[in-house]
C-alpha cells in the first residue's frame, strides 16, 4: 500500500523518517503548540459531534465502565504530563447534556509524554458516559475538521483499521500541522467510540507511526484507562 505524501519542512523527512530535529528551544515549543492546538481542535470536534446527534438507535446501553487517568500507560512506558478533565473535560460534559446521542456524559483529558523524552506525546480526550449511534459518532470525530482557519490539514482520511480480534472499533487518519516559519508535523490521530466510552488519541510525535500500530496502540489506551464499574 502506497504512503500519502507527507508535509515537509526543513527538520522532518517524509513520513517520520529519522529527522534533523530543529533546536531544543525550537522544538519544544514547537510540540507544546502542536498539543494546545490539538487539545482545542479536538474539543471543538467533540461539541460539534455532540451538537449534531441524530437518533438512529432508540435506547441506551447500561452504564459499565468509565474512563479514569491512570499514572502511566502503553506498558508503563509513557507518564501522565498534564490532566485537564476537571477544565477542559467539564466544560465538554456540559455540552454534551443537549446530544441526542449521549446520556450523564463526563470528560476525560490527559496528556502522556515518553519517558526520558522532550517530546513524543499521547494526547486523549474523550468522554465516559452512555453513548449510542457509536458507529456514527465514531465516524464523526475524525470527519469533523472544526474552523476552517485551523491550521490541521487530512494527509490520510480516516480508515477503520480495528484488529481482528478486537470487539470495538477503532479508526485512524494522518493530520498535519505547518507553521508559518516553514516547519510541519504530520502525526496519526484515532477514535473509538463504544456504548460507555469514546476518545481520541492523538500521537504526537516526530517519528513515524504507522497507522495499524496506532490502531492497536489506541486500544491498549483504552485498555489502560477502562474501569469496570462495581
Amino acid at each position: 500500500m502506497s504512503m500519502p505524501t507527507a508535509p515537509q519542512s526543513a527538520h522532518l523527512d517524509p513520513w517520520g523518517a529519522p529527522p534533523l530535529p530543529p533546536p531544543r528551544k525550537r522544538r519544544a515549543a514547537l510540540l507544546a503548540a502542536v498539543i494546545g492546538g490539538a487539545l482545542l481542535l479536538v474539543v471543538a470536534i467533540l461539541a460539534a459531534v455532540a451538537l449534531s446527534g441524530k437518533v438512529f438507535d432508540r435506547s441506551f446501553p447500561r452504564a459499565e465502565s468509565t474512563l479514569t487517568v491512570p499514572h502511566t500507560v502503553l506498558d508503563g512506558r509513557y507518564e501522565l504530563r498534564r490532566e485537564d478533565s476537571a477544565t477542559t473535560g467539564r466544560t465538554m460534559a456540559g455540552t454534551w447534556r443537549s446530544s441526542l446521542d449521549a446520556e450523564a456524559a463526563h470528560g476525560v483529558v490527559a496528556s502522556y509524554r515518553r519517558k526520558g523524552a522532550d517530546y513524543d506525546d499521547v494526547v486523549v480526550t474523550g468522554m465516559y458516559g452512555r453513548f449510542r449511534n457509536t458507529a456514527s459518532l465514531r465516524a464523526r470525530l475524525l470527519a469533523e475538521r472544526g474552523s476552517t482557519a485551523s491550521p490541521v490539514k487530512v494527509v490520510a482520511p480516516p480508515r477503520d483499521l480495528t484488529p481482528a480480534s478486537s470487539p470495538v472499533r477503532v479508526s485512524c487518519e494522518y493530520l498535519s500541522r505547518s507553521w508559518t516559519d516553514g516547519q510541519a508535523l504530520t502525526y496519526p490521530a484515532c477514535a473509538w467510540a463504544d456504548g460507555n466510552t469514546l476518545a481520541r488519541v492523538a500521537y504526537m510525535t516526530t517519528s513515524y507511526v504507522d497507522l495499524k500500530d496506532a490502531a492497536e496502540q489506541t486500544l491498549r489506551v483504552r485498555s489502560d484507562m477502562l474501569r469496570p464499574i462495581r
